[in-house]
């Protein structure tokens, strides 16, 4: 991208291939997926962080470490690795190679493909860090999930089913609402066409949701996900590309009890986690699309419009 605009500004072109520095890596990309703040954010100069331009988008790459810098052990070419702790400021990954820190560069278990990868690595260890470190998620309890077919809400669903919590899936559309279920939500609602605290409330006979994992940051959806809550209920998020700036009801937080807690961190160890569990089949990628690296501005246009279920994912190699 030369430019902060639309998804046109996204323009494909011949670039020198980069040469790792002293202590980073090469690596050729075999995947990297689209994500709203990172990708659609920094493109449309929304996002909180601004590279400066020409850049290149993709925080999450996946591939083959094919070259190592100075002070790079040689036995580390050859290894499939999927790039954490980024962010969206560096040259990113979609691109054919991308040069990063040898220490952002993470083994992948023979057993996970280079999407899967890429998609469990972006959001499976914020969802181990929003439920366990801040929410102090425990089993039975019941938790609400906002944007439950989302990368982050998806994997935060499967995360509370680790821990033997209820999950209420939150979705925009009935298929989204579907889609939830089928990773193991227990009840789910679609938030644009039904009250959604009154539903969580009729699913809980009256209690309430004890976590809300909330991303969205929706001035028109947070007021329901907040009324939600339970006595004694913990908010927690991370995202805001609903918007960013939600009403808060004062009188509700301090007379329930409540706690909001936002954080888009990770422990170090809950990547290997993450990566674990989907190589074991504990934790399952949702992928809905895979597309061309040429593709990459109809894939922003597919993520705008919610018109894919799943993380989309951007091939160099297709």
């Amino acid at each position: 991208m030369r430019a902060i605009g639309g998804p046109e500004v996204l323009e494909l072109a011949e670039v020198p291939t980069p040469e790792p520095a002293e202590g980073e890596v090469l690596i050729k990309v075999r995947a990297v997926s689209i994500n709203r703040s990172f990708d659609l954010g920094v493109r449309a100069g929304t996002y909180v962080l601004k590279p400066p331009l020409p850049h290149i988008l993709g925080a999450d790459p996946s591939g083959t470490i094919v070259a190592v810098g100075q002070g790079v052990e040689p036995a580390r070419l050859g290894q499939r690795v999927v790039v954490v702790g980024r962010g969206p400021s560096g040259a990113g990954g979609y691109a054919e190679f991308v040069a990063v820190p040898e220490a952002c560069a993470i083994p992948i278990p023979d057993q996970i493909d280079f999407p899967a990868a890429t998609c469990i690595a972006r959001h499976v260890p914020t969802a181990f860090h929003l439920l366990e470190v801040k929410a102090n998620v425990r089993p039975g309890e019941w938790v609400l999930i906002m944007g439950a077919a989302g990368g982050l809400g998806n994997s935060a669903l499967q995360v509370a089913k680790l821990h033997k919590a209820r999950v209420i899936a939150g979705a925009s559309t009935d298929k989204r609402v579907r889609n939830c279920l089928e990773y193991g939500a227990e009840q789910g609602v679609n938030y644009r066409e039904q009250d959604l605290a009154a539903e969580v409330m009729r699913i809980t006979a009256g209690h309430g949701a004890d976590i809300v994992v909330e991303n969205i940051a929706d001035p028109t959806l947070w007021p329901g996900a907040f009324e939600s809550l339970a006595s004694g209920g913990r908010l927690v998020t991370a995202g805001a590309h609903g918007g960013g700036v939600v009403p808060l009801d004062v009188r509700q937080l301090y007379l329930k009890r409540l706690t909001i807690m936002g954080t888009p961190e990770s422990r170090p160890t809950d990547v290997q986690r993450a990566l674990d569990a989907a190589a074991s089949g504990t934790i399952r990628a949702s992928i809905g699309c895979v597309l061309p690296l040429a593709a990459a501005a109809e894939a922003h246009r597919l993520v705008e419009t919610n018109e894919v279920i799943g993380k989309l994912v951007l091939q160099p190699d297709l």
